[in-house]
């Protein structure tokens, strides 16, 4: 069940611009899949679905990787989606464009840096939890050079 449900999100996000989890939730259930909020959620997070912005400028879920397709890189994603970073003592902050938080959480959980504690996301905001003050300022730096990176190959 598990399979064919998460293969079913893969084409309903290749066919339907798809901006949160509740129209995904919505469109599993209309196709007969009876899953809650926190399932979709685990299975967005395990096919490390991200968002990107779609034509129509605002973002939607898409697959990490399509077939026959360079990934896109997480800097991709940073520079479309991080608003500021920033940092006090051992905890990270970083604003994102609204409703992107899940999607950079995942991506930085997926980098596994070494002094990462943990990550908490929200609808817009992110808590990294660092186990040291340096840890912090260096993760600080590096989501600020991503920031800055465009990916001109990419589309979406």
């Amino acid at each position: 069940m598990k399979t064919r449900r998460q293969e079913r999100i893969l084409e309903l996000i290749k066919e339907h611009h798809i901006e949160t989890q509740s129209e995904l939730l919505e469109m599993l259930r209309k196709d007969g899949f009876h899953v809650t909020q926190a399932t979709v959620s685990r299975d967005i997070k395990e096919m490390r679905l991200i968002k990107i912005l779609g034509p129509n400028g605002t973002y939607q879920y898409a697959a990490e990787m399509l077939s026959g397709e360079e990934p896109p890189s997480h800097s991709y994603l940073f520079s479309t989606a991080v608003v500021s970073v920033d940092s006090a003592h051992t905890l990270v902050v970083i604003k994102t464009q609204i409703g992107m938080a899940q999607a950079v959480c995942a991506a930085l959980d997926a980098i596994d840096r070494a002094g990462v504690l943990g990550t908490i996301a929200g609808d817009d905001t992110i808590f990294v939890a660092t186990r040291t003050d340096s840890v912090a300022l260096t993760l600080v730096a590096d989501i600020k050079k991503m920031m800055t990176v465009k990916n001109n190959s990419f589309t979406s």
